[in-house]
């Protein structure tokens, strides 16, 4: 028969946190896992959405800079200059459309941050309770 908590002693509460703590390493090791894929999928879905958009927009561009070349060039501006402006803009937005892709792959997103949270409360929790307990136990 388990004795009421503040009828506890240090050595009742330690192996009891010693019996449960296997139990509550295993629940976090799983939140861990289940929270690292869902963050691996996140990243693998950036990684698609990146991969079919150059796919996508390569011949695309080549087209529009062929286009935005002769539109240039009719305006008056020799063909040089017409291919440096329109290369100069593809240019810029590629940069842009990378470091927004690169952005949503870097290593950040994939620490479990609730997992680690959810370990510092359990820590938070166990250390109340033997202080706690201890604390009636001086006073008795």
């Amino acid at each position: 028969m388990r004795q009421r908590s503040y009828e506890r002693s240090i050595p009742d509460i330690i192996g009891d946190l010693l019996s449960e703590f296997p139990t509550l390493l295993r629940k976090e090791s799983r939140l861990a896992r289940a929270e690292i894929s869902e963050n691996m999928s996140r990243m693998a879905m950036g990684i698609v959405f990146v991969a079919i958009g150059a796919v996508l927009l390569i011949p695309a561009l080549v087209v529009l800079l062929e286009a935005g070349v002769a539109a240039l060039e009719r305006a008056g501006f020799q063909p040089p200059i017409a291919a440096l402006i329109a290369g100069g803009c593809a240019l810029a937005v590629g940069i842009i459309l990378a470091l927004v892709g690169i952005s949503r792959l870097k290593f950040d997103t994939l620490v479990p941050d609730k997992t680690i949270h959810q370990i510092q409360e359990d820590a938070a929790v166990a250390r109340r309770q033997v202080r706690q307990d201890n604390e009636f136990n001086r006073a008795a």
